[in-house]
């Protein structure tokens, strides 16, 4: 049986594949699917890709494409969320801050460098009309738990990470949201190792057919709602809201948003130029 690694976030948007392994779907197929969860989010995976421990990861748009003109030997195989990612802005409950316009030229938390909570760090300060060089510094936590310390004991001020993740530290009084930011394009791609793209593009093509399958008809699985929460330890109206406002995607990244992402990215130089559309991505 060919064993398969694979990473992704342990968070909600990830459940349809806990939900195939669970059911032995690959393994019905000769697939070893073996799941791992990176708390350190796209930074961390896009570490796992590059020495290889993971073959394909669910990650981040901005992030992967960031690293691959970076040079990590990987392509995007598909789009797995269609729609953004909503990032809540936060500051410790007790914090003085009480507006986004408050965390002008204070220290966001990020996971790692090049990671989403950084690079989405950059995006709201552009939204903000902050300098990008005077008014944005970082403090590197590694994960949530790392955030919910930094900004606790104050060697952060805010931090961004998606909203829905956060509600319950803000519900429990740790953390408080001043504001959001949504991601400006389709929010989680599936990323593949190229010498697992060459060399192993049929178990590809069924490992997608399976997730595809499930993701297709996600909203429709009975009490879906009430395993999220139940799961994720949330709250059951916002699981429903969330769900309301999420589309799962069975396609690849079109040219325009590829070029798109790449012009912000390059406009925060967070990147060093735009590059081809057929370098980022790998149709199957």
């Amino acid at each position: 049986m060919k064993k398969v690694n694979i990473g992704g976030v342990p968070e909600h948007f990830n459940l349809a594949w806990y939900l195939t392994l669970k059911n032995g779907e690959y393994k019905n197929q000769g697939i070893n699917l073996r799941w791992q969860d990176y708390y350190g989010g796209t930074g961390a995976m896009c570490k796992g890709l590059r020495n290889g421990d993971i073959d394909i990861a669910v990650i981040l748009t901005e992030g992967i494409v960031k690293d691959i003109i970076a040079g990590n030997p990987s392509k995007i195989v598909q789009t797995f969320v269609q729609t953004p990612l909503i990032w809540g802005i936060h500051v410790a409950h007790n914090s003085n801050y009480k507006t986004v316009a408050d965390l002008k030229g204070t220290k966001a938390a990020i996971s790692r460098y090049g990671s989403g909570s950084h690079l989405m760090a950059y995006i709201n300060a552009q939204n903000n009309n902050w300098n990008l060089e005077n008014d944005l510094n970082f403090e590197v936590i590694q994960n949530l738990k790392g955030a919910v310390e930094g900004l606790t004991n104050g060697d952060a001020d805010y931090f961004l990470w998606e909203k829905y993740t956060t509600k319950p530290i803000v519900d429990d009084g740790i953390f408080r949201r001043i504001g959001n930011c949504p991601s400006p394009w389709p929010c989680f791609v599936i990323a593949v190792r190229e010498e697992f793209i060459e060399e192993h593009e049929d178990d590809l093509k069924t490992i997608l057919s399976i997730i595809n399958a499930t993701t297709s008809e996600f909203k429709d699985i009975p009490s879906i709602d009430r395993m999220i929460a139940n799961r994720y330890e949330q709250q059951l109206e916002d699981v429903q809201d969330w769900l309301a406002i999420t589309e799962w995607s069975q396609e690849l990244l079109d040219e325009p948003t590829i070029i798109n992402v790449q012009n912000q990215l390059k406009a925060l130089d967070i990147i060093p130029k735009v590059v081809d559309y057929q370098y980022l991505i790998h149709k199957l």
